[in-house]
């Protein structure tokens, strides 16, 4: 009997895995959607062809060796056995000590699972260097992001592994349940990496400092891509529960739900607010971003907070993000997406927030554990960025720039019939 509770156990992990790994996959969908609403026309079939082919790197690199960097698991080359040695072991542990309820699923469900994640921190980078940045370049810089620099950041987190040997993460009071850090931060920190070493579009600032609005060319477009990811983001946190085959478990899949939604929520409520209250208007990017940023907030802790302050944190989220948007202006950091602010930003502080309700976290370990990463991540990608920088150049020419990246790189238009060409 207890074998056939634990065969239906395994069965009902897996599939929660498998599903909760197709809706962050359907998250890709959201940055291109996101991303293609918020450049101008004349680069929406660049962007959209970046986003497909990061994909592709990702899933294909994190096989090849990114998933044995993170985690010992060799796939590539030693294969998947579907989980069947994982299940005779845990047939044979709950013989002799009784089934206990543990998480249980396929090796091949748990890959999926995280090469969709990897996937993601390599979608922030896409808008943050849009509208001038090489497709060659771009998708080099994405190979050793996904094979090397995430999955190396990744082991001393998830993975569990000494920091080079020096210190445990986890022994610090770091915790990151679904990767506000792990994920978004590092995507954040690869994207200023890049955006720093290839400066702003022309025409963004003026001789006077002044920062001159270059406005996205589809706002339907851009507000169904943060719905896509909205919704995407409940396989993000609720996926990252590792399981669904027991009472408690659902209840904490459920509860993940309740404040992932609910910190989204509180992110649109306080974006919309701080854009009135500073521009006059309600900004619809402001909010679309704000949006996003309550999801990235809750996304370190969603397990822990009441329904309130699960908006409460979301709500700082939308707060952060429309003063560090406007911030990155000042210091003339180009970003068309606001992905630096969204993901680094705010994912700093959805770090920092985990303490307030999971006392298993310190303040200190939040700390060392968000310098750990981004250290090592925008290190990596700078040295990465630099030496593409030298060999080969990673900005388009003025001339492809104010022509458009479509037709230089894609050799195509996404909307032709609009153009006098």
């Amino acid at each position: 009997m207890e074998n056939h509770i634990f065969e239906l156990q395994y069965a009902m992990d897996t599939f929660y895995f498998l599903v909760c790994g197709a809706l962050v996959m359907w998250m890709a969908a959201g940055f291109s959607m996101l991303e293609a609403g918020l450049v101008r026309a004349k680069n929406t079939t660049e962007i959209l062809t970046k986003n497909v082919i990061l994909f592709a790197i990702a899933c294909t690199a994190y096989l090849v060796v990114g998933y044995d960097i993170m985690y010992g698991g060799g796939l590539f080359l030693d294969g998947i056995d579907g989980g069947d040695t994982l299940v005779a072991d845990a047939l044979a542990a709950s013989a002799e000590a009784g089934f206990d309820g543990g998480s249980v699923y396929s090796s091949a469900s748990d890959f999926f699972f995280q090469v969709v994640f990897v996937a993601t921190a390599m979608s922030i980078v896409s808008g943050a260097v849009a509208e001038r940045m090489r497709l060659s370049a771009f998708a080099l810089f994405a190979v050793v992001m996904t094979a090397f620099i995430y999955p190396m950041e990744g082991s001393w987190t998830w993975g569990g592994n000494d920091v080079f040997g020096l210190y445990n993460l986890g022994d610090l009071g770091f915790l990151d349940f679904a990767g506000s850090g792990i994920v978004h931060m590092a995507g954040a920190a690869a994207a200023l990496a890049g955006v720093l070493l290839l400066g702003a579009r022309k025409g963004k600032y003026g001789a006077n400092g002044e920062v001159k609005p270059i406005p996205g060319a589809n706002l339907p477009l851009a507000t169904l891509g943060t719905f896509i990811l909205w919704m995407g983001w409940f396989g993000f946190n609720g996926g990252s529960v590792l399981k669904l085959g027991d009472m408690a478990s659902a209840n904490a899949v459920a509860m993940v739900f309740l404040n992932t939604n609910a910190a989204a929520a509180g992110g649109v409520i306080a974006a919309l607010i701080i854009a009135k209250i500073m521009f006059g208007k309600a900004d619809l990017t402001m909010i679309l971003n704000g949006a996003l940023a309550g999801l990235v907030a809750i996304t370190a802790g969603p397990d822990t907070p009441s329904p309130l302050v699960a908006t409460l944190i979301g709500a700082a989220g939308g707060v952060l993000v429309v003063f560090s948007i406007v911030a990155m202006d000042k210091f003339k950091i180009d970003d068309p997406v606001g992905a630096i602010s969204v993901h680094g930003v705010v994912g700093l502080w959805g770090l920092l927030a985990v303490p307030l309700t999971n006392g298993d976290a310190s303040f200190s370990g939040q700390l060392i554990g968000a310098a750990t990463i981004f250290v090592w991540v925008f290190v990596a990608s700078f040295i990465v960025w630099a030496l593409l920088k030298v060999v080969m150049g990673i900005r388009v020419s003025e001339e492809e720039e104010y022509a458009g990246v479509d037709l230089s790189e894609c050799g195509m238009e996404a909307y032709p019939e609009f153009t006098d060409r």
